[in-house]
C-alpha cells in the first residue's frame, strides 16, 4: 500500500509517497537535513507505485552511509530520485500520516506545527507529468495498492481544467523574461466562469500541494496557492498547445524577431529568442500593449454586455444596447451611458481602481475586432449602442453574439432565440410507416420504412407554396403572427429540395430520428418522427410515451417475479422482439439474473431454439448455474471453460444442444474464432463493464458476435462514467452514439471538460430509452420488497483451491476412516475447518504472507459485488469466522479500493471499538466497510449505517448469523438491507447448504451447536460432504 503524492517545487511537479509500517527503518539522509519521514516511501516502493499507475520509472538517486560521526555521501548517480523536505502537520515530535491507511492520527486535542520531514521525491519530466495526471484524474486507486493523495488528485484537477482551457481555445501567445533569455509561451485566459473556477480551485489547493521545500530550507517557501497555480496552469496550457501545433522546418536564426517569436510558438524545445536586446524588449512591449485591455477586462469588477433588442414593428431597426454587467451578480447591469457620466456615474460604478470610462473604452475597442458595428458606434462621443436591420441582426444572432460570449463578454438574446425561449426555425417532421409489421421476431432494425415528410416553421406546418412565398421575402427572420422566426434561404432551398425525398429508410435510421440521434437532413433539423399503428406504438414506448404491455411469467419459470422484476423482463422481451439491445442496470439484490433467465425461458417456450451465449466473470459462473437451476431447470446450461472445454465443431454441436452457453471473458477473446461462427439468440454480458475500455479485444470480440439480440447487465451506475458509455451503447445498439471520434467531440470533450449541460441532455435522451435502472430505495417503482433481503451468492474455486481442497479432503477421509470416538470427532472439526479456510483463500489455509489477488473466487466476488456498493455510495458488513481471514479482508479490500477498511477482531480493546463504531456510524465519508470476525462482532453493535451484510464463511447456526446480521438490521434502520451469504460450489459449503434446506430435522439440531452435528454424520455422507464437484472450479 502506498498514497502518491505530488508537489509544486521551483515550478516542478515532484512525486512522493507514503506507505505504513516500513520493513526496514529509513535510511539517513545528508547531513544537517530534517529526519527522514517514519512512513515515507523508499525509492523502490515509490518506482513500483508509479510503474503501476503506468509510469515506469527506474531507481537513481543519491546513495549515503554512515561514516564516523554523520552520513557521507559514497557516490552519485542521475538524480532522478532525491531527498527533499515536506513540512507536515506534527504532533509530539511524529507527523500526522494523509491517510488512516497509512498511520492512525494525532490524538484529539494535540497542538499540531508544520515540521520538516524528509522524503524521497522523483523530478517529473514535462511528459511524466501529463502521463501521471492523465491516469490520475478521477480515480481514487489508480492500481491496486496504490492511493492518489489529496494533493495529486488536485493536480489532476488542475491539469483537467488547463486541458479543458486548451480544448476550447482560451489561450494567448506571450514573451516571458527567464533570466536574461527571451521565450515563446502560450497563456491561459481567465474570463467568465473560467476565472470562477480559477478562484475556486486556488482555494480547494490542500496544503500538502505546496508542502515541498530543500532539506536546507529553514521555512516553508511563501508562495500563494494562487502563485503556484496560475504557473502550473500556464506551463501545462503552453506544453499542451505545443505538442499539438504543426512543426515548422523554416531557418531560425535568419527570421526576424516577429518570426522568430512565431515558430517558437510551435516547437516543442522553446528555444530562446535570438536579437538585439533592444529589439526584445520592443517586442515584448508591443505583445504587452496587444494583450493589456484584455488584463485589465479580466480584473474588472464589471463585464461589457450586449443586449439584442428586436423591433416593436414587423418592419422596425433591430438595436444593439451597451450594458455594464456586475462580475458578481450577472443580474445586475447598467446601461453604458451611465459610465460616460464621469463624476455623475452612479454610486454602483465607483469602485476602488475601477474606472468606467476607461474600461469601457478597452473592452468596446477589443470586441470592436468581433463586430465591425461596434467599431462604427465609436465614432460617436458616447457610444451606447447601435441600430441594425433584419439581416445585420441574423447575422449578430448566428455570428457576432457567439464569437463575443467565446470571447467572454455577455450577451442578452430575445428569449424566442435561445433554447429556454423555444427557438423557432425551419425544422422536417416525418411521419413513418411500416412496409411490414409482422413475423414471430417483429420487425427488424433494417426493415424498410416508408417516410412522409413534412416541413414546419416553429409549431406551424407549411405548405409547398407557402416556403416558395418564404423564399421570396429573402429574409433570413421572418415576424410569423407577431413572432420572429429564423428562416434562412439555405434552409428553405433545403426544405424545397426535401419535397423530392419522401422515400425511404431503416427502422435504424427512425429510431434515431425520434430520439434526436440522426444527423440533419439536407441541412434541416429534424423534429421527431410521428408514426401509427403497429409502428407508432413501438416509437411511443421506446420513448416512455405509453407503458408497454406486462408479459405473464413463462410458463414454466420456477418460483415469482416481483412486480418490478415482471416489468423489467417484460422491457427486455420488449427490446429484444425488435432486436434492440437493452442494459438492464438495477442495483445490486433486485434480480437482474432472474429478470434476464426469464427472458431466455420465455422465447424458449415461444418455439425458440438457438442458445443464448451469456459472458460472465469467471467468479459469477457458479451463481448462474445455481439461479438457472432454481428458476428456470428446463433450461439446459453448458459452461464453456476449463482445459477439456469442447473445440470448433464440437463445440457448435453441443453448444445446439443447450439453452444458454456461459464462458467467461477471458475466452471470449481467446475463443472468439468458434464463438462467431454461432449465430446465437442472443448475448447477454453480465457485470458489463468488463467492456467498458473499448479496445480491449473481450470488448471487440463481443461488438462482433453474432445474435439476434444483446442485453448488458450492470450495477454499477453507468452514467457517471460518460467515457465508458459508448463502449457499452456500441455493444448494444451499433452506430446508435456514431463513431467513437464522434462520441468524443459531441458529448465525451463537452461534457467532461466544458460541463456542457445541453449535450448530457441530449446524450441521455438519446440513451434513455435502452437503459433501464431501479433503485432499492425508490418506493414509487418498488415497494414490494422485504426490509431484509437474503440470498445466496455462489462462487466458484480457483485451480490452486481446487488442487489443496482435494488433497486435504483425502487425507481427512482416510483419517476419519480410521478413527472414533472423541478422535474421529476432533479430526472431523479439524478437517471442516481446513476445506473452509481452503474455501475463503488458499492465505487462509496456509497462513502465509503471499500474494492475495487471483487465487480465490470468492474473494474475487467479494471485490466486484463492493464495488458495485461503494459506486452506489453505500456501506457493508463483512462478517468472517476467523481473524486471520479478517487481517487479508482488509489488506486486500484496501488495496483493491484505497479506501481503510475497519477490522474489528477480539484483540481489539473497548475504547477502539467504541471509535471504529463511531466512525462507521458517521456521516460523511468515513469508511464504508467494516470487516469483524462473528465472535468480536455477533453481539452488542450498533451498525446501522450499514445496509450490506456479507457472510463470506458460513457459521451453520442460523441463530449466530442472524444476530450478526442483526447489527445492520434493527431499530434504527432506515434502509433496507441485504444479506448475501456466500458459498463455493461443488464443496462442503455447497452440500451442507442443501442439507439444512432440504431436512428441517438438521436444521432443528443446529441451532446453538455450531457445526458440531456435522461429527454425527456417517462416513459415507462425510466421503459425500467431503468430495470436491467438478463444478467447484473455475478454469
Amino acid at each position: 500500500m502506498i498514497v502518491l503524492h505530488a508537489g509544486l517545487l521551483r515550478d516542478r511537479l515532484f512525486a512522493w509517497g507514503e506507505a505504513p509500517a516500513p520493513a526496514s527503518p529509513p535510511r539517513d539522509g545528508p547531513p544537517g537535513g530534517p529526519p527522514p519521514l517514519p512512513f515515507g516511501a523508499a525509492p523502490e516502493a515509490l518506482a513500483a507505485a508509479l510503474s503501476a499507475a503506468g509510469l515506469p520509472v527506474a531507481v537513481t538517486r543519491d546513495v549515503y552511509a554512515r561514516q564516523g560521526g554523520g552520513a557521507v555521501r559514497l557516490r552519485s548517480r542521475p538524480a532522478q530520485f532525491q531527498r527533499l523536505a515536506a513540512w507536515l502537520p506534527t504532533a509530539d515530535g511524529r507527523p500526522a500520516a494523509s491517510d488512516p491507511l497509512i498511520g492512525a492520527a494525532p490524538s484529539p486535542g494535540a497542538p499540531l506545527t508544520l515540521a520538516p520531514w524528509s522524503v524521497n521525491a522523483v523530478l517529473l519530466q514535462p511528459g511524466e507529468v501529463i502521463e501521471l495526471l492523465a491516469t490520475c484524474a478521477g480515480k481514487r486507486a489508480p492500481a491496486d495498492g496504490v492511493l492518489v493523495g489529496r494533493d495529486l488528485a488536485f493536480w489532476a484537477s488542475a491539469f483537467e481544467f488547463a486541458a479543458s482551457l486548451t480544448v476550447r481555445q482560451r489561450i494567448l501567445p506571450g514573451l516571458v523574461l527567464e533570466g536574461a533569455r527571451h521565450r515563446a509561451v502560450w497563456k491561459p485566459v481567465y474570463t467568465g466562469n473560467d476565472a470562477r473556477m480559477f478562484r475556486e480551485l486556488a482555494a480547494a489547493m490542500p496544503g500538502s500541494a505546496r508542502a515541498l521545500s530543500d532539506v536546507a530550507a529553514e521555512r516553508l517557501p511563501e508562495n500563494s496557492p494562487e502563485e503556484l497555480l496560475s504557473g502550473f496552469i500556464q506551463d501545462t496550457t503552453d506544453r499542451i498547445t505545443r505538442a499539438a501545433a504543426p512543426k515548422s522546418s523554416a531557418a531560425w536564426r535568419a527570421a526576424g524577431l516577429h518570426d522568430q517569436w512565431l515558430r517558437a510558438l510551435k516547437t516543442a524545445d522553446n528555444r530562446p529568442l535570438i536579437g538585439d536586446e533592444e529589439d526584445l524588449a520592443e517586442l515584448a512591449a508591443q505583445i504587452d500593449r496587444w494583450q493589456r485591455p484584455l488584463t485589465l477586462r479580466a480584473a474588472s469588477p464589471f463585464r461589457l454586455c450586449f443586449r439584442l433588442e428586436e423591433p416593436t414593428r414587423a418592419r422596425g431597426a433591430w438595436r444593439v444596447s451597451y450594458l455594464l454587467q456586475s462580475a458578481d451578480d450577472h443580474g445586475a447591469l447598467l446601461p453604458a451611458a451611465s459610465a460616460w457620466n464621469g463624476a455623475r456615474a452612479p454610486q454602483a460604478l465607483r469602485r476602488e481602481g475601477f474606472k468606467p470610462r476607461e474600461y469601457l473604452l478597452s473592452a468596446l475597442g477589443q470586441a470592436s475586432g468581433i463586430c465591425p458595428d461596434i467599431e462604427k458606434s465609436l465614432r460617436k462621443p458616447a457610444p451606447d449602442g447601435f441600430t441594425l436591420d433584419v439581416r445585420q441582426a441574423h447575422e449578430f444572432l448566428t455570428l457576432r453574439a457567439v464569437a463575443l460570449e467565446e470571447a467572454g463578454f455577455g450577451v442578452l438574446l430575445p428569449a424566442w432565440w435561445t433554447r429556454s425561449g423555444g427557438k423557432l426555425r425551419l425544422h422536417a417532421r416525418a411521419k413513418a410507416s411500416a412496409l411490414r409489421m409482422q413475423g414471430a421476431s417483429g420487425l427488424s432494425l433494417d426493415d424498410a420504412v416508408r417516410l412522409d415528410w413534412k416541413i414546419a416553421l416553429g409549431d406551424q406546418d407549411l405548405t409547398q407554396e407557402e416556403l416558395e412565398a418564404l423564399a421570396a421575402l429573402k429574409e433570413p427572420l421572418v415576424n410569423l403572427r407577431g413572432r420572429w422566426v429564423e428562416a434562412g434561404g439555405e434552409d428553405i432551398r433545403a426544405a424545397l429540395e426535401f419535397w423530392k425525398s419522401r422515400g425511404r429508410a431503416t427502422l435504424r435510421d427512425v429510431v434515431m430520428m425520434s430520439l434526436g440521434a440522426g444527423p440533419a437532413t439536407g441541412g434541416l433539423e429534424i423534429d421527431g418522427v410521428e408514426a401509427e399503428g403497429p409502428l407508432g406504438d413501438f416509437l411511443d414506448r421506446l420513448q416512455g410515451k405509453t407503458q408497454y404491455a406486462d408479459l405473464p411469467a413463462p410458463k414454466h419459470f420456477s418460483g415469482e417475479l416481483r412486480p418490478y422484476q415482471v416489468r423489467g423482463f417484460s422491457w427486455l422481451a420488449f427490446l429484444r422482439r425488435y432486436g434492440l439491445g437493452a442494459c438492464l442496470a438495477d442495483d445490486m439484490g433486485l434480480g437482474k439474473t432472474i429478470q434476464a433467465l426469464a427472458l431466455i425461458q420465455n422465447d424458449r417456450e415461444a418455439g425458440v431454439d438457438r442458445p443464448v451465449l451469456l459472458v460472465c466473470p469467471l467468479s459469477v459462473v457458479s451463481n448462474w448455474r445455481q439461479e438457472a437451476r432454481r428458476f428456470t431447470p428446463d433450461l439446459s446450461l453448458l459452461v464453456h471453460h476449463g482445459l477439456d472445454r469442447s473445440k470448433a465443431a464440437d463445440f457448435k454441436e453441443a453448444a445446439a444442444k443447450h439453452a444458454v452457453v456461459v464462458t467467461s471473458y477471458a475466452l471470449l477473446a481467446r475463443d472468439f474464432s468458434i464463438l462467431r461462427e454461432i449465430r446465437w439468440s442472443g448475448v447477454v454480458l453480465d457485470e458489463a463493464q468488463n467492456i467498458k475500455n473499448p479496445q480491449t479485444l473481450q470488448a471487440r470480440a463481443a461488438r462482433a458476435l453474432q445474435a439476434d439480440y444483446r442485453i448488458a447487465l450492470t450495477g454499477t451506475p453507468i452514467e457517471n462514467h460518460v467515457g465508458e458509455l459508448w463502449s457499452i451503447m456500441e455493444f448494444l445498439n451499433p452506430g446508435l452514439l456514431g463513431s467513437q471520434a464522434d462520441f468524443r467531440s459531441r458529448y465525451f470533450i463537452p461534457i467532461q471538460l466544458g460541463g456542457d449541460v445541453r449535450a448530457a441532455e441530449r446524450l441521455t435522451r438519446i440513451t434513455k430509452p435502452f437503459i433501464l435502472r431501479r433503485h432499492k430505495t425508490d418506493k414509487t417503482v418498488i415497494h414490494d420488497l422485504p426490509n431484509k433481503q437474503e440470498m445466496k451468492v455462489f462462487c466458484s474455486l480457483t485451480k490452486e483451491q481446487a488442487s489443496l481442497y482435494a488433497a486435504v479432503g483425502r487425507q481427512a477421509q482416510d483419517a476419519v476412516d480410521g478413527a472414533d470416538g472423541i478422535r474421529r470427532r476432533g479430526l472431523i472439526l479439524a478437517a471442516l475447518t481446513k476445506l473452509k479456510q481452503i474455501c475463503n483463500h488458499p492465505a487462509n489455509f496456509l497462513g502465509d504472507d503471499s500474494r492475495l489477488e487471483g487465487r480465490s473466487g470468492k474473494l474475487a466476488r467479494l471485490c466486484e459485488m463492493l464495488e458495485e456498493v461503494l459506486e452506489s455510495g453505500e456501506r457493508a458488513l463483512v462478517f468472517t469466522q476467523y481473524s486471520e481471514m479478517g487481517r487479508i479482508l482488509k489488506r486486500r479490500l484496501e488495496d483493491a479500493f484505497g479506501r481503510e477498511v475497519l477490522f474489528l477482531h477480539g484483540g481489539v480493546p473497548q475504547a477502539q471499538r467504541d471509535l471504529m463504531v463511531q466512525r462507521f456510524q458517521a456521516a460523511g465519508e468515513g469508511p464504508a466497510v467494516f470487516v469483524l470476525s462473528l465472535k468480536a462482532g455477533g453481539t452488542g453493535l450498533n451498525l446501522t449505517r450499514a445496509n450490506h451484510v456479507f457472510h463470506y464463511d458460513r457459521w451453520w447456526n442460523p441463530a449466530t448469523e442472524d444476530q450478526a446480521t442483526d447489527r445492520a438490521f434493527r431499530i434504527g434502520q432506515s434502509k433496507d438491507v441485504q444479506v448475501h451469504k456466500f458459498l463455493c460450489a461443488g464443496t462442503l459449503e455447497d452440500k451442507i447448504d442443501a442439507m439444512i434446506e432440504r431436512k428441517k430435522d438438521v436444521a432443528a439440531r443446529v441451532v446453538g451447536s455450531g457445526e458440531g452435528w456435522l461429527t454425527e454424520l456417517s462416513n459415507a455422507e462425510l466421503r459425500q460432504v467431503f468430495a470436491l464437484s467438478a463444478e467447484a472450479v473455475e478454469e
